[in-house]
């Protein structure tokens, strides 16, 4: 394949300040991609994107799209709780998708396109941006190598300066990313189009990696949330049995004040050791029990987030180049199963099964 055609489902906030931008610049750089169609709410914003971008085709009916447009791939940024809905009808006609985070909110939901994309052949890509950071994937192949031994216990806590967007308050998006438009506080306030707050806003980063690290299934959740001032949960504290009885701490925070640094720290204990990954001060460090430790030496910011890595990488995967998948599906589908069990059990209060 010489050029990637990508349409475009959801073109709001971040997908108008970071996935059309990038591909945009690939485009006009490369030329191994076409941004070939959009799909979006509002006839003048939808006109819009098209303008700023170059985009030839666009429409509000995302059916109409896939129908009257020869595509390769398409991207996924409509608000959560379609997520599933425009995945699976991108995927049932043959395409690869990259899908925002949370792939979808519900369990059934993203193991059916999981299996969608295994049955296809086709590359289903979450763009979780920190995995395209070389440390990260160094611990990665550190952990596929067995540094800890058998996996025993996990810690991973995230926390984010989100306070005002999960409270439905207006959202500085000039000095977030920017893009063309800010978000509709709807998206990520109202409980109803959001189904959920902080976990499904920010924790799917957290545990999409921590997934995507260790290769834990979980099997059992049990998870007290709390609002501040907001319809949605602000803080989340959750508690995970994996297979073969492994045990994890899951914390999330939307209340960092605005200016700092994200929070990610993931420690993963096993019967050989220990490996601590944080992203705030970025740290990789492997201590064993036999005292074969390693320090990395990463540079203080390395873990500032990469936007750029997973519009690429989708770009590659859909040209057919020999390129590993760093977002795939299954990492978020684990990630997706925590968080529905983890709402169920704070609505019921008892735990819950994945």
């Amino acid at each position: 394949m010489d050029k990637a055609r990508i349409g475009f489902i959801g073109t709001g906030w971040w997908a108008t300040a970071n996935h059309l931008p990038v591909l945009k610049k690939r485009a006009d750089e490369t030329g191994d991609v076409e941004l070939s169609a959009v799909c979006r709410l509002g006839a003048d914003e939808l006109r819009q994107v098209q303008e700023a971008f170059g985009v030839p085709y666009g429409t509000e009916d995302y059916r109409r799209m896939l129908d009257e447009v020869e595509l390769d791939g398409v991207v996924v940024s409509s608000p959560h709780t379609l997520h599933f809905e425009h995945a699976a009808a991108a995927l049932e006609r043959g395409l690869h998708v990259m899908v925002e985070k949370p792939m979808c909110t519900k369990s059934a939901d993203a193991r059916e396109l999981v299996r969608l994309a295994d049955e296809k052949g086709l590359h289903l890509l979450v763009p979780y941006g920190w995995h395209h950071k070389p440390y990260i994937q160094e611990a990665k192949r550190q952990l596929d190598a067995g540094v800890v031994g058998n996996i025993e216990s996990v810690l991973c806590h995230m926390a984010s300066p989100i306070r005002g967007l999960l409270q439905g308050l207006d959202f500085d998006h000039e000095a977030n990313g920017g893009g063309l438009f800010a978000p509709d506080p709807d998206t990520w306030a109202d409980p109803v189009v959001a189904d959920g707050g902080y976990g499904h806003a920010q924790m799917s980063h957290s545990l999409g990696l921590m997934s995507w690290l260790t290769g834990l299934m979980p099997r059992e959740v049990f998870a007290m949330m709390t609002e501040a001032e907001s319809r949605v949960e602000m803080y989340d504290a959750v508690t995970v049995r994996f297979e073969d009885g492994v045990i994890g701490a899951l914390s999330g925070s939307g209340d960092i004040p605005e200016g700092q640094m994200f929070q990610l720290d993931i420690r993963i204990f096993g019967s050989e050791g220990m490996l601590l990954l944080d992203v705030e001060r970025a740290r990789l460090a492997i201590h064993r029990h036999d005292g074969r430790d390693q320090v990395h030496d990463v540079a203080i910011d390395a873990g500032a987030y990469n936007c750029e890595g997973p519009p690429e990488n989708f770009a590659d995967l859909v040209l057919g180049r020999d390129v590993e998948n760093y977002t795939p599906g299954d990492a978020a589908m684990r990630s997706v199963m925590i968080l529905d069990a983890a709402y169920r059990s704070a609505k019921s209060g008892v735990l819950e099964r994945v």
